[in-house]
């Protein structure tokens, strides 16, 4: 289990896939992205519709359609694909869900996860969607369960 939402894991797998799969200007279809990332497709569908629509994904329709990235998209920070995803309840929540956990009211985990949550912003916002796209070419990383 991860501590992202099983949609939020599935749209980074999927955009990493993309920037791997579109690095050279191609486009890349749904049924490949599934089986790429081990996602059921129709799960999937609804996730990458939502991504284009936030502008993190490009698509274009047709018989040479598909999903692809350019330089503007690989250029954001993994961050953006989890607050849209998730929103930021990550980098900014409570470790064990109560609605008054601040510095000022602390529950009994509240400064040891917000060290780890600031770590978790700080990596994902300093992690480009097109940093690993050589590392995939090389097979030094997996994208599948």
């Amino acid at each position: 289990m991860g501590i992202f939402s099983k949609t939020c894991e599935y749209a980074m797998r999927a955009v990493f896939f993309i920037a791997h799969r579109t690095a050279d200007g191609g486009r890349v279809g749904i049924k490949e992205i599934s089986t790429g990332i081990d996602s059921p497709e129709p799960f999937l569908a609804k996730i990458l519709q939502d991504l284009t629509r936030k502008g993190i994904l490009n698509s274009a329709k047709g018989p040479n359609g598909g999903f692809y990235m350019d330089d503007r998209n690989l250029k954001f920070p993994l961050s953006e694909v989890v607050n849209a995803v998730d929103g930021n309840g990550i980098f900014t929540g409570c470790a064990m869900g109560l609605q008054y956990c601040s510095s000022a009211n602390p529950c009994p985990l509240h400064k040891e996860f917000k060290d780890i949550r600031n770590k978790i912003q700080v990596m994902m916002e300093n992690t480009t969607i097109g940093e690993f796209n050589e590392d995939l070419n090389l097979g030094i990383l997996s994208l599948k369960k």
